[in-house]
């Protein structure tokens, strides 16, 4: 038998999507990511600072950890992350508040504000802060204890000039210059939005 001959001017083509196959999954790329950060992993500022972690059994299976932010001065609140290798350290990040209140019948409109700062090897950590972004204000529905997700911030620009094995300090608070919320505003944790340009830390 002859093999058949291949015709070389054959132009042949295939989709980003055909690309990422191996075997039969599809491979990860660059791109948008998220970390989730608990209110178990913050902690109060010493001036101006939220409550002490707090955990609140309900009536049912899950309990909260929370931290609460009073309804009539901005309290706040940090945390840490060392982001992948692979985060692209000179783009901006979003994030997304998770919270709830304590009162029963405040519907009044709640917002967050987050700033952030990185520190490299060797760096001072006595550094300041970035300019705080705050989501838009959002509702809080009739009943105490629901989860309310606010919509993902606008663009966070990181403080510093980050780079890879950095350390990236956040503050978080609670704006109450604009919203109306009267009650103890609890949060459970935040969403961080980052972009990465490697498919993956090696």
């Amino acid at each position: 038998l002859t093999a058949p001959k291949i015709n070389e001017d054959v132009a042949l083509t295939s989709t980003a999507t055909e690309l990422n196959q191996l075997d039969g999954k599809v491979a990860k790329t660059a791109g948008k990511e998220s970390i989730w950060v608990p209110a178990g992993a913050m902690y109060p500022n010493t001036t101006a600072g939220c409550s002490a972690l707090t955990q609140v059994e309900l009536s049912n299976g899950p309990e909260l950890k929370v931290l609460d932010f009073a309804a009539d001065a901005d309290d706040f609140a940090q945390f840490t992350v060392a982001f992948p290798k692979s985060w692209k350290e000179d783009t901006d990040i979003t994030f997304q508040p998770f919270w709830t209140v304590t009162a029963g019948t405040n519907e009044g409109t709640v917002s967050w504000e987050l700033s952030a700062v990185a520190v490299s090897n060797d760096d001072t950590t006595n550094v300041a802060f970035g300019t705080a972004v705050a989501t838009t204000a959002l509702a809080m529905v009739e009943t105490r204890n629901d989860l309310m997700v606010s919509a993902e911030s606008g663009a966070v620009t990181i403080a510093g000039t980050p780079a890879a094995n950095d350390i990236v300090f956040f503050q978080i608070n609670n704006d109450t210059g604009d919203p109306t919320q009267t009650g103890v505003v609890r949060l459970l944790g935040v969403k961080i939005f980052f972009t990465t340009d490697a498919a993956n830390d090696a």
